[in-house]
């Protein structure tokens, strides 16, 4: 994964998602945010929908 985040042309914007981050990809990104849930509607039994949450 490193070679290939470092093998990037300069003017391509990579977008890696996902959870619990290798620290050598964290330290390689320009910008890393991590997303916490405070309030969410599927606490309330809200289901997901087609083309946003799933």
């Amino acid at each position: 994964m490193l070679d290939f985040i470092r093998a990037k042309p300069e003017d391509v914007e990579l977008v890696i998602t996902g959870r619990m981050a290798d620290q050598r990809i964290i330290e390689e990104a320009d910008l890393v945010t991590e997303m916490k849930a405070i309030k969410y509607y599927y606490q309330k039994g809200v289901e997901s929908r087609d083309g946003i949450e799933r």
